[in-house]
């Protein structure tokens, strides 16, 4: 079973971007569940399909599968609730660890949010200076939660 350990936080300032790469993407979900998420991604000119399931601490099981580029388009159009989660992900590394930030566009213009997957949940993270708020056991924040409640700038304030 593939198990995604992740801790996400708010992101404090500008100085993440020095190095940063950058990856366009938009994703749906086809289930939207309290025990499972259902996800197409179109990142890039590549499409996944990604099962996850109930999140327990900072742990859940995740299955990630590269599918054809046309299903994927096709089941963002016209099978995915909406809105689109749209963001740009950039990657960089920090103390040895692939960290990614997201941009979010759309409905959620405005946040920005940084991600740093663990190979367990007990694992010690250096914490980059511009990594703020620890929001990993914050539901609002998932990208599942992001489609019926966006927290961008014109949402609600948080």
């Amino acid at each position: 079973m593939a198990v995604e350990v992740e801790r996400k936080f708010l992101v404090a300032s500008e100085a993440w971007r020095e190095g940063a790469v950058a990856c366009p993407i938009r994703q749906g979900y086809l289930c939207l569940g309290d025990e499972t998420t259902v996800r197409i991604r179109i990142a890039g000119a590549a499409a996944f399909i990604t099962v996850k399931s109930k999140t327990e601490g900072i742990s859940r099981a995740e299955y990630e599968y590269e599918i054809p580029l046309a299903d994927g388009e096709a089941m963002l159009r016209d099978l995915c609730a909406r809105p689109l989660i749209e963001k740009t992900r950039y990657s960089l590394t920090h103390a040895g660890k692939l960290w990614t930030v997201d941009v979010f566009g759309a409905d959620n213009a405005g946040l920005v949010v940084a991600e740093v997957e663990l190979d367990h949940p007990d694992e010690v993270v250096e914490l980059p200076s511009w990594a703020g708020e620890e929001v990993t056991a914050d539901p609002r924040y998932r990208n599942s939660s992001l489609v019926s409640a966006p927290l961008g700038d014109a949402s609600c304030e948080i």
